[in-house]
């Protein structure tokens, strides 16, 4: 057990400050440009750009340049890094407290089956890898598909060959379609990984809750290096939206 003049833990020194706290909780949702943050917790910019470097020096954030206007950064929170934060801050309180890490695959909660639409530009890699991971670690209970703003016409062969080998997953006869073909599908989720789709992509019907995930196109530098980053951070993404989808108060609350 910790001892009394135990040193507080970094993650809990960090996150225990009310507006990190918001920052931590907002980027937990989605990936979001300085400005969005600004206007989420009601702070002034430069204020909530101090507190952004302070959660990226300690790892907790980064930022990756918009693919859509290079001006612009998108802000994402490594959820690893926070559980293995957490994890820590638990495990020195009481050995008892320690956290499980999130598993692989999660069900479906009883009674509800979620609707998530995955969208990039062309179908071929982001989405398509996206769609399928979430598949099979679901087991096929959670209803997803996805679709592209300007639809490639076959898919990545890239994306196929690294699927297949990693997973089992076949893909190889699957076709990018266009988003226009589901406008009016009912979607709990949609969930954009390219940047130009976030600002052009079009409306569902309620109760969609929209959610970006900024995740730069493996195919621009089509290498099997960009592809296996791409997979790995999908996979990741992925592991932590189960829980979320498996619980329906969090469906509920979309509505």
């Amino acid at each position: 057990m910790a001892s009394a003049g135990q040193a507080v833990p970094a993650f809990v020194s960090l996150a225990a400050h009310p507006l990190r706290w918001r920052l931590l909780t907002a980027l937990a949702r989605g990936d979001y440009r300085v400005r969005e943050l600004t206007a989420l917790v009601g702070e002034p910019q430069s204020l909530v750009s101090y507190h952004l470097r302070l959660l990226r020096e300690a790892g907790l954030v980064s930022t990756v340049r918009s693919s859509f206007d290079g001006r612009d950064s998108y802000y994402h929170l490594h959820l690893d890094r926070c559980a293995d934060g957490l994890a820590a801050a638990g495990a020195g309180l009481h050995p008892a407290l320690r956290m499980q890490p999130v598993p692989a695959t999660a069900p479906a909660a009883q009674g509800s089956r979620a609707a998530v639409l995955f969208a990039c530009t062309g179908n071929s890699a982001r989405s398509p890898i996206a769609e399928a991971l979430l598949r099979h670690h679901s087991h096929g209970h959670i209803e997803v598909t996805s679709a592209g703003s300007h639809p490639k016409r076959h898919m990545h062969p890239t994306a196929i060959r690294l699927l297949r080998k990693r997973f089992g997953i076949d893909i190889a006869s699957q076709r990018p379609r266009h988003l226009h073909t589901l406008a009016e599908h009912r979607f709990d989720y949609v969930i954009t990984l390219c940047d130009k789709v976030r600002e052009v992509r079009p409306d569902f019907p309620a109760p969609a809750r929209h959610v970006h995930w900024s995740i730069p196109d493996p195919a621009a530098p089509d290498t099997s290096s960009a592809f296996s980053r791409t997979v790995n951070e999908i996979e990741t993404r992925i592991r932590y939206l189960l829980p979320v989808l498996a619980t329906p108060t969090d469906l509920e609350a979309t509505a």
